[in-house]
């Protein structure tokens, strides 16, 4: 699966749910339309996403949180998944996309590169939800079910290696959260 592909599911299904991209995910995000002022860009924090996408799930549980993460960043933060489940948002879906890659920092492998059970550690962790696809089709049908039932909800996706290198966001992060803050007043 490619994740351009992958992002053009989520990106239909999306909905009204704030996004919180990171790292290789951002400019496909953006080239998917969903570049807009409830999408975060959570760049120059490697391993954040989770957390940035946690407050927001607690200070807005009205909207739903979409975190779009990468496994190499996952893995600086591993402990989010625990404090995650712990609060258990359930507005909150974490989505993982698996290469076995740090590709913001020149396409090294992750440390247990293959063996590493994004899933199973969320379960472990005490998340009530975990997927995982290596099928566009199958995440295309299944997509709507998960993000209709409660969260939290950890949504692994396997995809190819591209190995295209870094690519940042067109808009500094210091003013989506301006435009993100303001949006999210807007809705109140």
């Amino acid at each position: 699966m490619q994740r351009r592909d992958a992002l053009d599911v989520l990106a239909r299904h999306r909905g009204g749910a704030v996004s919180i991209a990171t790292m290789q995910t951002v400019h496909h995000w953006h080239d998917a339309g969903q570049a807009d002022e409830f999408n975060l860009d959570a760049t120059g924090c490697m391993g954040s996403a989770s957390s940035i996408g946690l407050g927001l799930a607690m200070g807005r549980p009205d909207r739903k949180v979409l975190v779009l993460d990468g496994d190499g960043s996952l893995l600086m933060q591993l402990g989010t998944l625990v404090t995650i489940a712990s609060i258990a948002p359930p507005n909150l879906y974490h989505v993982v996309f698996v290469n076995g890659l740090y590709e913001s920092t020149g396409n090294q492998p992750i440390p247990g590169q293959g063996m590493v059970d994004f899933c199973g550690i969320a379960r472990s962790s005490g998340y009530p939800a975990a997927h995982r696809f290596d099928d566009l089709a199958a995440l295309d049908d299944a997509l709507p079910g998960i993000l209709d039932a409660p969260g939290p909800a950890l949504i692994e996706l396997t995809i190819d290696r591209d190995g295209s290198g870094p690519r940042w966001p067109r808009v500094p992060m210091a003013g989506q959260v301006q435009a993100l803050r303001a949006a999210l007043a807007g809705q109140e």
